[in-house]
């Protein structure tokens, strides 16, 4: 990364702690804090450097190293004659498996549900520790819905409450990475569904459900051992019940006809 011209001395600014940081990392956070703040998307276009300086209330000259820093590192593309733009993210390594993703390959579902183990019975304890009512509330209310859907065996509608369901524990886990790895986990089920099960459900909606009321319970009281525990058991629960599916579909094609 090419840092700033060091020729002149950059404006600082203290720290509030005896110490000082250099004007151009201070534009830097700003700008980042301006484009959340206006939630602009990758591609969108920011004001100009002069209005983006007055904007952060600095300097040109300092925005505009903020700006080489924040496009060293991948956040803004700076497009010659046209302008300042929120850069659109490269795909991170750990995303590029989930392209290669096989959805009726056994293996490759043993390995998304060892991941999806560490990283949901971990989401269930911060949701248990850091839910907020409003949240635990999604929570048991999805399910709720999941155990009716249970009840009436209606898969499309038990599916929509399994995603609320899960989808809920992610937000409360209040960590957006947590959040976002949830919602990746369960794009890739979504696949296994349709493609290695054809669209069934894999094991018994009554047990799943039951185990949701149980989890949202254990959450709702702030029992954070217990929330690990029982998320832990359903999903080996649920990774057992979609392997066997997937096995027999197999060995059902694999069986020459008579």
């Amino acid at each position: 990364m090419a840092l700033p011209d060091q020729s002149s001395p950059a404006p600082q600014q203290s720290t509030g702690d005896g110490g000082y940081r250099p004007g151009y990392e201070i534009a830097a956070e700003l700008i980042l804090e301006y484009i959340v703040r206006e939630q602009l998307p990758p591609g969108a276009r920011l004001p100009t450097e002069k209005d983006l300086a007055d904007e952060v209330r600095m300097s040109r000259t300092v925005v505009r190293e903020a700006v080489k820093i924040l496009s060293a590192l991948g956040r803004l593309s700076v497009q010659k004659g046209r302008g300042i733009y929120v850069a659109e993210p490269d795909a991170p390594s750990w995303r590029e498996p989930f392209s290669q993703f096989l959805p009726a390959d056994v293996r490759q579902v043993e390995e998304l549900f060892e991941f999806r183990l560490h990283v949901e019975t971990i989401a269930a304890q911060l949701a248990a520790q850091r839910a907020a009512p409003v949240q635990v509330k999604v929570i048991r209310e999805a399910a709720k819905q999941s155990a009716e859907a249970a009840e009436r065996s209606d898969l499309e509608a038990f599916t929509r409450a399994d995603e609320d369901f899960h989808g809920g524990i992610g937000a409360a886990a209040s960590n957006m990475f947590f959040a976002s790895s949830v919602d990746s986990v369960r794009r890739l089920l979504r696949q296994v569904s349709a493609i290695g099960l054809a669209g069934v459900a894999g094991g018994s909606l009554t047990a799943a459900a039951d185990q949701h009321q149980a989890i949202a319970e254990a959450i709702s009281s702030g029992d954070e051992a217990l929330a690990t525990t029982l998320m832990a058991q359903h999903i080996d629960t649920t990774k057992h019940q979609f392997e066997q599916e997937i096995r027999r579909r197999l060995l059902a094609n694999d069986t020459p006809p008579a």
